[in-house]
């Protein structure tokens, strides 16, 4: 890598960094940044996992506690969640790179959507499914969008919210707690399956990690300064602008 790149890919990472923690979405600027410094689609997106895991597990160590209240509640979690993103990641890796590439217009558009009606779908799943008299329909949903983590994953984390909450850990904080246990540990089997083909560029993955570590410190102690809902609608607005880009690409319009 130039200097120039390496100094792109810090600021791209304490960028994002900061954007998750005061906002989250930042998949949405280091994907795309990552594919400007010369990463094949797939590369990009698969190096982004590892970029961004600081900022994915930096939550933990605050819920300790909730984390322990569950007990081993949590492991069924783990293995279902685990299982759909090992499938996503091979899924990806079989799928080659001109579908993936097909697919990023509609891939950030849903990334977009999810961040953008996040609140509302979440509410919706509550309401809609609160009276599942099988655990095994939330168990298949967990499965299901854990695959979309595994092959892409940006603003899966309500999603996960709403699916816990509806398991019966009504507690937000303890809801939370899982989310995040849960998108680290889909996060680093996806790493173990990407790293093992060789689709990680670790150069460029260590870079933007380094300025990830920084940037969620420093958005972490910052984040009630920022309005959040103006950040909230910049993501949008990007996310849609990026859509945008990538279908006109696809058609030819955009060189």
């Amino acid at each position: 890598m130039s200097l120039e790149t390496v100094a792109f890919l810090v600021c791209i990472g304490l960028f994002g960094g900061a954007w998750n923690a005061v906002a989250g979405g930042a998949t949405l600027f280091t994907f795309p940044a990552l594919m400007a410094a010369g990463l094949p689609p797939v590369v990009a997106n698969a190096t982004n996992y590892l970029a961004m895991l600081p900022s994915n597990a930096a939550a933990l160590p605050a819920y300790r506690r909730e984390l322990a209240g569950v007990g081993s509640a949590i492991w069924p979690l783990i293995i279902v969640s685990g299982l759909g993103a090992i499938a996503g990641s091979l899924l990806l890796l079989v799928s080659g790179e001109k579908l993936f590439e097909a697919l990023i217009p509609a891939l950030v558009l849903a990334a977009t959507a999810l961040f953008a009606f996040g609140e509302r779908i979440r509410a919706a799943l509550v309401d809609g499914l609160k009276g599942a008299s099988t655990g095994l329909l939330l168990y298949a949903a967990l499965f299901a969008f854990s695959i979309y983590g595994g092959y892409f994953g940006a603003g899966l984390g309500i999603i996960l919210l709403a699916i816990v909450q509806i398991m019966g850990f009504s507690s937000f904080h303890v809801a939370n707690s899982l989310k995040n246990l849960l998108a680290t540990s889909f996060t680093i089997l996806s790493i173990g399956v990407f790293g093992v083909s060789g689709l990680i560029a670790w150069p460029e993955a260590v870079v933007v990690m380094c300025g990830s570590t920084l940037g969620g410190d420093f958005g972490a102690r910052w984040a009630r300064l920022v309005n959040e809902r103006y950040l909230r609608a910049a993501v949008i607005c990007f996310g849609l602008t990026l859509a945008g880009i990538y279908i006109a690409k696809a058609f030819g319009l955009w060189a």
